[in-house]
């Protein structure tokens, strides 16, 4: 979109939504027909405080401790893939769901959802995988459960995560505490877990190296607490990628987003391969990442912070929040003008995570 387009705000466009009697595919793509779901279907019969927020984790007191929990489900396909498998992804992803809400994780919980067939030692290879990305984060993983379905039923094996986490006492992290003036920044390369899906589903040899990156990340947000008394939000941009973290927070808090293309890392590989499929690599999938939503005057700060540990060496500065065009993501365009950033209703990379 050019820039003398007119601006639509995102919930205000004269195409019709989709009006169906079904699930489709898109409803699980972390996109339009996604926050079509959750915000007239599932929050309206579930409607408490907590839940409201929408952030990545709830938070919740228990006998005067701030506690944040947090559950997911994992349906990516193949299970197996480049840098890593559905349990190390499914240890990591609710890790990060913790770690961005500031909470220290506790403990997990891990069930399985198994098809009737799946060899044992792809499920003990999975099991192996979750064990271990659990023992190098220092998370415990605490119960679960486990259920069999038949032939057809599902692809090979679901798994669901959830977690609980502790929350320092006077901290203030998430969507509503974001304000017009704070930078955004972001801890590494957009786009790598789902091309690297992508690429391995439809068999694909590009040039570079394409590999998840996948990570638990609780040791890099404690790294950007403590750096930055200003860090207002930290999001995980999973399904619906970076662009789905910023469209998300404009409309839903009412702000202006403004973004430079040209500031926001994608590797070479990420970038060729998007270029021959066709996507948008600010729409794809992240499962090692994090957005950050940070006072100016301490960005300087939290990004020399970020860059010092290995999960944050390729940290962005990539935009900045604004009290002007509200509820719409601007993007500056490597070739000078300005499009705005929307999320499709198509789902383009189904069961990346």
């Amino acid at each position: 979109m050019s820039s003398d387009a007119a601006v639509i705000p995102f919930g205000a466009c004269p195409l019709p939504l989709v009006d169906s009697d079904e699930i489709l595919m898109g409803h699980g793509s972390g996109g339009r027909l996604t926050a079509q779901l959750v915000e007239q279907l599932i929050v309206p019969a579930f409607r408490n405080p907590a839940l409201e927020r929408l952030d990545d984790a709830a938070l919740v007191e228990c006998d005067g401790a701030r506690l944040a929990f947090t559950t997911d489900s994992y349906v990516v396909t193949p299970i197996f893939f480049r840098g890593g498998d559905i349990g190390e992804l499914a240890v990591n992803g609710t890790i990060n769901d913790l770690a961005v809400s500031g909470a220290r994780p506790l403990a997990l919980s891990l069930a399985f959802i198994l098809e009737e067939g799946l060899p044992i030692s792809d499920l003990r290879r999975v099991i192996e995988s979750a064990r271990t990305a659990a023992a190098r984060a220092g998370v415990p993983i605490v119960t679960g459960d486990t259920k069999v379905v038949g032939r057809g039923c599902a692809d090979k094996l679901f798994i669901n995560t959830s977690g609980i986490g502790a929350v320092p006492r006077g901290l203030r992290l998430g969507a509503r505490e974001v304000r017009p003036g704070d930078a955004i920044l972001v801890s590494g390369t957009m786009g790598d877990h789902g091309v690297a899906i992508l690429s391995q589903r439809l068999g694909l040899e590009l040039d570079g190296e394409l590999r998840s990156d996948t990570a638990a990340l609780h040791e890099l947000t404690a790294i950007a607490l403590e750096a930055a008394p200003g860090l207002h939000a930290m999001r995980d941009p999973t399904r619906g990628g970076l662009a789905a973290t910023l469209v998300e927070i404009a409309t839903r808090e009412g702000h202006g987003i403004e973004i430079d293309e040209c500031t926001i890392p994608v590797s070479d590989a990420v970038r060729g391969a998007c270029e021959i499929l066709g996507l948008d690599p600010l729409l794809v999938a992240n499962e090692g990442k994090v957005v950050l939503f940070v006072a100016e005057e301490d960005a300087d700060a939290l990004l020399t912070a970020l860059r010092r540990h290995s999960l944050g060496r390729a940290a962005a500065r990539i935009g900045r929040v604004t009290d002007a065009h509200a509820g719409v993501v601007t993007v500056a365009t490597a070739i000078g003008g300005e499009r705005i950033l929307e999320l499709p209703f198509a789902e383009a990379l189904p069961r990346i995570c």
